[in-house]
This record gives structure tokens, C-alpha cells and sequence, in this order.
């Protein structure tokens, strides 16, 4: 789809990747630029239009629809990282990684598929991760949430063509934002992910792949689970 004229809403738009898609849309000519936070006074980029959405609650989800009846692009961008293992992590911060990155980007998707069916079809960014297909013990909930979204994703592809709504997954490793702050190690510039990925929308593709590890991971999930997990072998 064009970005040029698009009217666009970005959830989690007010640090990070989020602020990156955000900015990135101005420069590209997006018309509308809706910048969705829980908390929309921390928005603080000029030309985009503050929005209040908390993706985890159902009744902001209907108001931001109700709000923005003209999305023809919508990034879901929101995110959580509690650090939570399996079995020793809290289960609230367990439900949380599922109800942003899961339960939170089913609810907002459906609230604007008949927005986006009424304006056109447009398009549908889903920011996933490298971490959809690999996992370890210390991002183990933050994994399995974006492994669902991951199979989401490809759902809601399926279910949207008929209205011709496009629907892209990003994926990417660590990016050089609050959320990877503790991280140690290469990590990715926002600004250019959020490129590649708007790139991506732009040429209809079903994946954008933003970095090596996410390439080198995507190829090695046809191999056996060594490949990935030498640590069952050794």
C-alpha cells in the first residue's frame, strides 16, 4: 500500500520503535499520524495526533476505534518485557506478555478490520521478534507471547485477504531502545527497523526480516532443535 496519504495509527508510539514508525510515517507523507499510548500527554513528537489506548483494556480499545474511524494502517506495536521464566516467574507477569502481545493485538485488530474494510483494505503491521521462534528460560513468557502472535499473525492474513487488508510481520532482534537497555551485545537501530518495516508495507510483503539473527533464526527452523538449542545435546 502507499504510504504517501495513508492515515496511520501506531500503538506504542510514544518511545521506541513505536516513536520511530511514528516519525518515520510524517517523513514519508502519511496524512494522519495517530499516536496511541496509555498514556497520551507522554507523546511528544510534533504533527501526530495523541491518542489514549491501553491495549490490555477492552472499553480503550473501543474508544480509540470509535476515535480514529479513518485508520487505514495500523502498526501494532506494543509491547511488554517482564524478564519472566516459566516456571519460576509470576504468573500475573506471565498473562501480562500474553495480553499485550497476544490478547492485546487480537482485540485492537479487530476493532479496526471493519475500519479498514470500510476505508479500502489497507494494511496491518504486527511488530513480532526473532524470539516468535527461539526462546530461553529468561525470556521464556515474553517468547511464548510472540510465538502466539507470531501464528495470530498468520491467521489474521488469512482471515483479512477477503477485504483486502495486507498484513505484515516484522521481525527483529535486540533494538537500542528502554526495553533492551540491560542488554549487552549488537544491538539494532529503531529508526532503521522502522525503515525496513514501512519498506516492507509498502511492497505488499508478508515478512520483514530486520537484522541477521532474525534471518539466521528464520533459516534454521527447518533444521532439527539442536541446531538452535545446542544445550539439549550437551
Amino acid at each position: 500500500m502507499e504510504i504517501a496519504g495513508a492515515v496511520a495509527l501506531v500503538t506504542g508510539a510514544n518511545r521506541g520503535l513505536g516513536r520511530q514508525f511514528a516519525a518515520a510515517l510524517l517523513e514519508r507523507g502519511a496524512a494522519k499520524v495517530y499516536a496511541a499510548a496509555r498514556n497520551p500527554e507522554s507523546v511528544d513528537l510534533p504533527g501526530v495526533v495523541p491518542l489514549k489506548l491501553d491495549v490490555t483494556d477492552p472499553e480503550s480499545i473501543r474508544a480509540a476505534a470509535e476515535a480514529a474511524g479513518d485508520v487505514t494502517l495500523l502498526i501494532n506495536n506494543a509491547g511488554s518485557s517482564t524478564g519472566s521464566s516459566l516456571l519460576g516467574g509470576s504468573l500475573d507477569d506471565i498473562r501480562l506478555e500474553m495480553d499485550t502481545h497476544y490478547f492485546g493485538t487480537l482485540g485492537v485488530t479487530r476493532a479496526f478490520a471493519p475500519i479498514l474494510e470500510r476505508n479500502g483494505g489497507g494494511a496491518v503491521l504486527n511488530v513480532l521478534s526473532v524470539l516468535s521462534w527461539f526462546t530461553a528460560p529468561h525470556v521464556a513468557a515474553y517468547s511464548a507471547a510472540k510465538s502466539a502472535a507470531w501464528s495470530l499473525t498468520n491467521a489474521l492474513r488469512l482471515e483479512l485477504a477477503p477485504q483486502k487488508t495486507q498484513v505484515t510481520a516484522l521481525h527483529v532482534g535486540y533494538m537500542d531502545t528502554d526495553m533492551a537497555k540491560h542488554v549487552d551485545g549488537p544491538k539494532v537501530d529503531p529508526a532503521v527497523v522502522a525503515g525496513l518495516a514501512l519498506d516492507g508495507v509498502a511492497q505488499g510483503r508478508f515478512e520483514v526480516l530486520a537484522d541477521d539473527v532474525s534471518r539466521n533464526v528464520r533459516a534454521g527452523l527447518s533444521g532439527e532443535l539442536p541446531g538452535l538449542y545446542p544445550a539439549l545435546v550437551s
